[in-house]
């Protein structure tokens, strides 16, 4: 019960750090101005971050256990630590979206339309591209990509840092 408690813990508490590392990139980045035009920047740091914490967490959990990590703890916490800060990112993008900055949505679209066709697409093409993204940014629609997503990545991350840290009490003897 102390190592469940531990390790729920420690997912809690990493995954909040990691959330609230996410909505300081995507702050800092609306803040000066570039948050459309360097959205795959802003991605790229929240996904290193994710990698960074992960890591740690597992980590930090190893040691707190006398150094023996299973390849199931290790998914638990690293899947754990993502999907809180998945629900705490839905938070924050309700909060900017309905709040901080009403239009984004509607800017981010039209930079994208421009972009499909500086990139050849016709019109046509660009309406039907139009209609398909409408369909995925409902709030329930995003919110469920988003923990799918974040679970994804965080059970692939996990997963390569538990196949590399695993230590049982079974391999020690």
């Amino acid at each position: 019960m102390e190592n469940k408690t531990k390790s729920r813990q420690l997912i809690l508490n990493y995954g909040v750090y990691l959330g609230l590392i996410g909505v300081l990139i995507h702050l800092t980045f609306f803040a000066t101005g570039k948050l459309i035009e360097l959205s795959w920047l802003s991605g790229t740091l929240g996904f290193i971050a994710m990698i960074i914490f992960i890591v740690l967490g597992i980590k930090k959990f190893k040691k707190e256990n006398d150094g023996f990590l299973s390849f199931g703890q290790a998914l638990k916490i690293g899947v754990g630590m993502a999907v809180v800060s998945a629900v705490i990112t839905i938070l924050y993008t309700f909060l900017f979206t309905n709040v901080i900055d009403p239009t984004f949505q509607e800017r981010a679209m039209e930079a994208q339309t421009q972009a499909w066709l500086d990139n050849g697409m016709t019109e046509e093409q660009v309406e039907q591209s139009l209609e398909v993204a409408k369909k995925f940014q409902t709030p329930l629609i995003t919110s469920a990509m988003s923990i799918l997503f974040a679970a994804f990545f965080g059970f692939i991350f996990s997963a390569i840092t538990g196949a590399i840290l695993k230590k049982t009490p079974e391999e020690h003897y």
